[in-house]
């Protein structure tokens, strides 16, 4: 195995995906939030470089094209089991998570089951733009716990009616509560949105895969 640059991205953003729960470990929120959201957005980015620049510089190889959709996989899986944590299991991000895992563990045994013959399958273009919305999803959502965190200490303390009232206007916003709170509500709406979208295709892209390998799947003629 050579190690190109194309590669060793890869096997960073393969590395990045527990460094997320690291983060969430060893630092109090909400820098954990911040570091996640970093480290999974630098991830990201990889995502395209290192296919782009093995591309470009005809560094293609075995390892990387088997490599990619692990550390694609492994970096969405882990990011939502801490998502789904921090949100407390709320049934809005429990149900489109638990559809992205499962697709991706299926789909992920039946190319184990199809061996060599699994490579026929081509990614399709429906696929990457599954990956991409996840991704954005993610990155969204990581803010969002953020912002609830900031909006929750500085308003710690504070009554109803005084929250209310600094949201409302009728009270000096001293401390940027609306900023926050409006931070807040847009990203988890944002994020859930796409969350759902994402869990949409990734049922679409699963079953177009399931159908293309349907062929492959059957018994041999006696």
């Amino acid at each position: 195995m050579t190690w190109t640059i194309p590669n060793i991205l890869t096997l960073l953003r393969l590395l990045a995906a527990p460094g997320v729960v690291v983060m969430f470990l060893y630092f109090n929120r909400p820098l954990a939030d911040w570091f996640a959201l970093v480290l999974f957005l630098g991830a990201a980015v990889t995502d395209y470089f290192d296919g782009a620049l093995a591309r470009a510089w005809k560094q293609e190889s075995r390892f990387g094209a088997m490599l990619d959709p692990i550390a694609d996989k492994a970096m969405v899986v882990i990011a939502l089991l801490v998502i789904t944590g921090y949100a407390g299991m709320n049934p809005w991000i429990l149900l489109p998570a638990t559809l992205i895992m499962f697709r991706e563990v299926f789909v992920s045994g039946l190319r184990e089951f199809l061996g060599n013959t699994a490579g026929t399958l081509k990614v399709t273009a429906l696929a990457k733009w599954k990956t991409t919305v996840q991704m954005v999803a993610i990155g969204v959502l990581f803010s969002t716990g953020a912002f609830e965190h900031y909006f929750g200490m500085q308003s710690f303390g504070m009554d109803r009616e005084t929250i209310a009232g600094v949201l409302a206007g009728d009270i000096p916003d001293e401390l940027g509560l609306v900023w926050k709170y409006q931070g807040m509500i847009w990203s988890w709406y944002i994020g859930v949105g796409l969350l759902w979208v994402a869990a949409a295709l990734t049922l679409l892209t699963g079953i177009d895969y399931f159908r293309k390998s349907v062929p492959l799947l059957k018994d041999a003629a006696p």
